[in-house]
């Protein structure tokens, strides 16, 4: 049989089951295995790892293994192809048996398209593994953001959400209080930080011991990354992964993976291109590149940046028992409406204040209380030269200021300082706005007063 009639029959197959066809390296893996030649070259011909193209052929063979009703490897899938052909062949259907490279083969029983195997019964209730998430004493309005989340999660069935904005604005409480309201969506629901760094193979190996106590956690990452796979299609998952920011350097460019941690940037890919019904939630103060990159309006992957509580922050104001309700908003708007910096803020006016907002807004704003303070150095303290270039000088503008005016101040070639920028929106240090197709730059005015601070030192 012609090598593009075996790649065209398995296409079809494939999505006659499925609704989509082979993508561009499952098909390079098909055609490669065919010829019998190695991963190794699909990985020189595609620019990539030879694991991950390993990976990506397990799971075609996964799902021409479905698809056909029998066990599909490297070395088999030419011979299964090519019979397979012969099978669904007008003449073939007229007997029970064909002639297959001259020899009388007995046909066996087609899987039907709606039969599958018996898959394990799923709980009836759905697992909750919260493992090292905080507890949430307080939650403040955020329905249109949760609104948004539900029904990327339940209605689109999006495969990767990334939950982004700067610290301290909400983002860990949001993701855990939307689990009460579609818990009932799931089979598992698992919650993990990265804070402590683990590596992918670490992670998975913490993740495959919830979905299987008894079984053997397998040394290969591969493997590993295949299993994880066939859970998230077996059952309907929910995964939130925190402190997505810590897999990425200091120093360097936003998003921009440590060494030894370039393997989460290929599975969360992994996870957008791979059929499943399950939803991973990661959740960075600084936005992934790969979310850039593939985020499109048909593709099965979002972000959501949280913005300012907005007034909704007046219950936070409200717990520390402030005074002069009608200057909290003032004090919510210079401090961004973000909870964390309120919440620190208010307890320096409960403490050295008299609870009295009016007599704290006499001071400078704003304000920045030392624990605000170490937090703030923290984010700094990530950033490239070229980026303190250029918040250093954003500080000095009164105004919002666009990127010819930034270029004319500072000792930066184009490249540098385009990049400058996009890293310092990404770590949300950097805001925005439009007029007349213009965008315009300014520094988060809160961040502004800190490297004011720092300057005076």
């Amino acid at each position: 049989m012609e090598l593009k009639e075996v790649l065209r029959f398995a296409d079809e197959k494939v999505f006659s089951k499925t609704g989509k066809h082979l993508d561009d390296l499952q098909e390079a893996i098909l055609k490669e295995a065919i010829q019998g030649r190695k991963y190794a070259k699909i990985a020189q011909d595609r620019d990539c790892s030879e694991g991950y193209v390993r990976v990506a052929a397990s799971e075609l063979w996964k799902i021409l293994s479905d698809v056909l009703g029998e066990e599909v490897s490297k070395g088999n899938v030419r011979a299964i192809l090519e019979r397979a052909k012969f099978y669904n062949s007008p003449s073939a259907i007229l007997s029970n048996h064909v002639t297959f490279n001259h020899v009388n083969v007995c046909q066996e029983r087609a899987r039907s398209p709606t039969e599958t195997p018996n898959p394990e019964q799923t709980p009836t209730q759905p697992y909750i593994d919260l493992g090292d998430a905080p507890e949430i004493f307080s939650f403040y309005d955020r329905t249109p953001q949760l609104s948004t989340l539900e029904n990327w999660i339940t209605q689109d069935r999006t495969r990767l959400i990334a939950l982004l904005g700067i610290s301290g604005i909400g983002k860990t409480t949001l993701a855990l209080h939307l689990i009460d309201q579609i818990k009932t969506q799931f089979d598992y629901i698992i919650y993990r930080s990265l804070r402590f760094s683990p590596t992918l193979e670490k992670y998975l190996s913490q993740v495959l011991k919830i979905f299987s106590e008894s079984s053997e956690i397998p040394q290969n990452i591969e493997t590993k990354i295949s299993q994880i796979l066939d859970y998230l299609r077996k059952y309907r998952c929910l995964i939130i992964l925190d402190d997505v920011q810590i897999l990425f350097s200091s120093g360097q460019l936003a998003g921009q993976y440590k060494s030894g941690y370039e393997d989460y940037q290929l599975f969360f890919k992994q996870i957008t291109e791979v059929n499943h019904n399950s939803c991973f939630l990661l959740i960075s103060s600084e936005k992934p590149r790969e979310i850039a990159e593939l985020e499109k309006s048909n593709s099965p992957i979002h972000s959501l940046v949280l913005g300012s509580l907005g007034l909704g922050a007046k219950d936070i104001l409200s717990s520390y028992q402030l005074l002069e309700a009608e200057t909290w908003e003032t004090l919510i708007n210079i401090y961004q409406g973000n909870p964390l910096w309120l919440n620190i803020t208010s307890a320096l006016i409960r403490e050295l204040f008299s609870s009295k907002v009016a007599d704290f807004l006499q001071y400078d704003m704003p304000l920045l209380d030392e624990s605000l303070q170490s937090r703030l150095e923290q984010l700094l303290g990530r950033l490239t030269e070229e980026e303190i270039a250029v918040i250093t000088q954003l500080v000095q503008e009164t105004e919002a200021v666009i990127l010819s005016e930034i270029l004319n101040k500072i000792k930066l070639s184009n490249s540098e300082l385009i990049n400058a920028i996009k890293s310092l929106c990404m770590r949300f240090l950097l805001e925005t706005q439009e007029q007349e197709k213009i965008t315009f730059f300014s520094l988060n005015p809160v961040v502004a007063q800190y490297v004011k601070t720092r300057q005076k030192h």
